[in-house]
């Protein structure tokens, strides 16, 4: 369903389990960033109503899965700590060139916001039908779903806004794109790379 090229090792869940200190430190970091991408499209694309009343709901949403990292976090005595940089989404937005229309922009970020949610999904997919501990593996189970139906969201918005033919031939690339990265990236204690 999520059409991705490069599937993620299933040892990476074994690396995940010794490190789920990081990542639910990382996991934290990316529900808070998802808020910010939601907030980012409300703010850029103001006249896009239907997009902004979907961002609207994100922010909330990608806020409450932030508390409730953040809550699991707590609970384990773990401070969130400084943010960090996420690598996987430094490279894949190197895809896209610099400028351009502004449909052309927000095509290009809804696509990789899409990816971003896909690959995310995948990981939540692993964490939840692998994880020892029962009450993560059913947190993971549970965000899997919501990921999923944002990846859904943005890439169905790309297709509104664009050309569809030549949306799906970028998001396409993309994802190809993305397998390299991946191939890079894959066995870090982090969700995406």
């Amino acid at each position: 369903m999520l059409g991705l090229k490069l599937p993620t090792d299933p040892r990476w869940v074994n690396i995940a389990e010794k490190n789920i200190e990081e990542i639910l430190i990382d996991h934290a970091y990316c529900e808070q960033k998802a808020a910010s991408t939601a907030i980012s499209f409300i703010l850029s694309f103001p006249e896009r109503t239907e997009l902004v009343t979907a961002m609207v709901a994100m922010v909330k949403e990608e806020m409450s899965h932030f508390k409730m990292v953040h809550d699991k976090l707590i609970a384990r005595g773990i401070p969130l700590g400084p943010n960090r940089s996420d690598k996987y989404v430094v490279e894949l937005i190197k895809f896209f060139p610099k400028g351009g229309s502004k449909l052309s922009n927000l095509i290009h970020r809804l696509l990789y916001s899409a990816l971003i949610e896909a690959r995310s999904c995948e990981r939540f997919r692993l964490l939840s039908e692998n994880l020892a501990d029962p009450e993560l593996s059913k947190f993971y189970h549970d965000l899997m779903v919501s990921e999923a139906n944002h990846y859904i969201l943005f890439l169905t918005f790309a297709r509104d806004f664009g050309v569809r033919e030549e949306v799906d031939k970028l998001w396409d690339d993309l994802l190809v794109y993305e397998a390299e990265i991946m191939k890079k990236l894959a066995n870090t204690e982090s969700i995406h790379g």
